[in-house]
């Protein structure tokens, strides 16, 4: 791929707005994981496997709307679009600041996904065709401070804030933010992308979001109706049917709205196929370590969200630095040596105890996101440095449909396993004690019950959590594997055959 089409000069103002934009977007994503336990009680919600759905539904909406954003990048001006998308993101903001209950809440978070599903997607089109790209690694590691370092200061606000306020003020002031955004966008965005008329295929639309929701839906369920129960397999299946319909549409029709050639291009594919592993190897552990540090550990969410802030800092400091080495060394060893530190960190977390020191977790976690700091941006950036610039909208597209969606069914495979783990051992824990009683003769107190079942959830949710961490790890070693083929994306003599015989 040649930089013939690159601007003269980079547009560092719509730059700034645009990163402005995905920044609220990512934090808005993780502000809300610290603060679960505490809407649950609000909200008086029992089982954890619904409240998540605050957070799988953030990510799978986005995900399913994200191969909308090749069509939307292309027909509409990035300056429309952007000032659009920000503003029904603000509409949902606000639904959530001031939702009484769990449906209306929901119903915000789910307004707001609509709104970010193509905010990132833009961010990266512009940074493509702004900069060489000998020097992407470097920009697109600045970029990794919206998409990695949002979602790690979230859980550090978010304690302070659930600590000291009520949560409504977590979307409370977003508010402003995406107001500045917005303002600044009318005021001064420019156009930089170039558009041209395309129509939007709306079965490709109907199908994605059928089959991906139906997916999530059914995966997310098992945890409460158990994986036997017709509902779940399925909606599992009606999910696949969709996904599978959509994939084969787009391979079809002349105009798709996701164009799934570019999967012709063997790097890019193999970066997102290592982009959705890694997706779920973070995803999952953003939701599980509050959890464990709240429920488990009893830790006060001001306390836990400290606890992951060095994390945050680490990866702040390791973005532009990792986009630098990736520019100078490539991808190969970077994210080899980055995987197996996390890796092994997640191998330490899948034995966490009821008194695991709070020293520990801190430098375990920091550990493991400075493996994850020289993985992410490398891989996305050397996928998309193959592919010609007609198609970046829909490589973006693709890759953020990919992540996105792993990220979410993922984190709800995990979530469920979790829940059902949890709920096996705590019966198991349950017929013990009781037991234990009947042979004593004995009849516990009021006191001794309430501290005995505390005590045995604690247990249960913990055996519950170290599963789920050793099937993270699993992930992570796949990811290893799968790492230890990844080439430096060089200019491909394919590309301008592909240019010529594909791209209109």
């Amino acid at each position: 791929m040649d930089d013939s089409s690159l601007l003269k000069k980079p547009p560092y103002l719509a730059i700034i707005i645009l990163f402005s934009g995905t920044m609220v977007a990512f934090l808005n994503n993780s502000l809300i994981n610290i603060a679960l336990p505490t809407i649950m009680k609000d909200l008086d919600i029992s089982d954890y496997s619904t409240v998540q759905w605050l957070v799988t539904a953030y990510m799978l909406v986005s995900g399913v709307l994200m191969p909308a954003s090749a069509f939307l990048i292309t027909k509409f001006s990035n300056r429309k679009l952007f000032i659009t998308t920000m503003s029904i993101f603000g509409i949902g903001t606000l639904l959530a600041s001031f939702a009484p209950n769990f449906g209306l809440l929901l119903t915000g978070r789910i307004v707001q996904a609509i709104g970010s599903a193509s905010v990132s997607p833009l961010l990266m089109n512009v940074l493509l065709i702004s900069f060489p790209k000998k020097k992407r690694g470097m920009v697109m590691g600045f970029f990794g401070l919206a998409m990695i370092v949002a979602p790690s200061i979230g859980p550090t606000l978010s304690g302070f804030i659930i600590e000291n306020y009520d949560w409504h003020l977590l979307f409370i002031i977003i508010l402003p933010i995406v107001v500045i955004s917005v303002g600044l966008s009318i005021w001064k965005l420019e156009n930089i992308l170039p558009t041209k008329e395309v129509t939007l295929d709306y079965v490709s639309l109907i199908l994605s979001t059928i089959g991906f929701g139906s997916m999530l839906y059914g995966f997310s369920s098992a945890g409460s109706k158990g994986w036997a129960d017709p509902w779940v397999y399925g909606t599992i299946i009606f999910g696949l049917i969709g996904v599978i319909s959509f994939i084969l549409r787009q391979l079809r029709i002349d105009n798709p709205m996701l164009d799934l050639r570019v999967f012709k291009f063997p790097i890019y594919s193999h970066a997102i196929l290592l982009s959705a592993l890694i997706a779920v190897v973070m995803n999952s552990f953003l939701i599980l370590i509050p959890t464990y540090m709240q429920t488990v550990r009893g830790i006060s969410p001001m306390i836990a969200g400290l606890m992951m802030f060095p994390a945050a800092l680490i990866m702040g400091v390791m973005s532009p630095v990792t986009g630098k080495l990736f520019d100078k060394f490539g991808p190969r060893n970077l994210v080899f040596v980055g995987l197996v530190i996390t890796t092994v960190a997640t191998y330490f977390m899948s034995g966490l105890q009821v008194d695991t020191s709070s020293t520990f977790i801190v430098l375990i976690y920091s550990l493991r996101m400075f493996g994850l700091s020289m993985v992410v941006m490398p891989v996305m950036t050397n996928g998309l440095n193959q592919l010609p610039p007609n198609l970046n909208p829909h490589g973006t597209a693709t890759n953020s449909t990919a992540s996105q969606v792993a990220g979410s069914l993922g984190s709800a495979i995990i979530i469920t396993i979790m829940n059902t783990t949890t709920k096996e051992r705590a019966a198991e824990l349950a017929a013990k004690a009781q037991a234990k009683f009947t042979q004593s003769g004995t009849v516990p107190s009021a006191e001794q019950v309430v501290q005995m079942k505390e005590t045995l959830m604690k247990t249960a949710l913990l055996d519950g959590l170290n599963h789920s961490f050793l099937i993270i790890l699993g992930i992570s070693l796949i990811a290893i594997f799968v790492s230890l083929f990844l080439k430096r994306s060089v200019s491909n003599q394919n590309t301008e055959t592909y240019k010529n015989t594909h791209i209109n």
